[in-house]
């Protein structure tokens, strides 16, 4: 059965979203993805610290479409690079860009159980 949209779906530092406000979060991340041309076999790195923002990331990333590459902002700069030009990533997501890219909006593209997921490097 579905969830109540009023009923707490995720806490994390003190802050509380319902499943309609996580629904929305990911659904305005997840179309402005798709504007910067997110979509099947595109991959995104996410370069969040865990909590609200990483989960709506992630969440939004296979939504629009895309593969999610978890880009530890605690690793050594060289090594983030190198993660990010072996994945051949489109677009990562901080901290300081969330914000901007769920600005835009456009259609989605969803993905098939046959595309990427996700690229984890060990």
């Amino acid at each position: 059965p579905d969830a109540d949209p009023h009923s707490i779906a995720v806490t994390s530092g003190g802050i509380r979203l319902t499943y309609a406000e996580l629904e929305a979060r990911v659904d305005r991340l997840a179309h402005g993805l798709a504007a910067h041309g997110v979509g099947p076999e595109v991959r995104v790195g996410i370069a969040l610290e865990r909590g609200i923002d990483m989960l709506v990331a992630v969440l939004a990333v296979s939504r629009a479409g895309g593969a999610y590459v978890p880009l530890d902002p605690a690793f050594p700069a060289d090594r983030l690079r190198f993660m990010r030009e072996d994945a051949g990533l489109s677009l990562v997501l901080t901290a300081d860009n969330i914000a901007a890219v769920a600005q835009a909006h456009a259609p989605l593209q969803p993905a098939h159980p046959g595309n990427l997921a996700y690229v984890l490097y060990t």
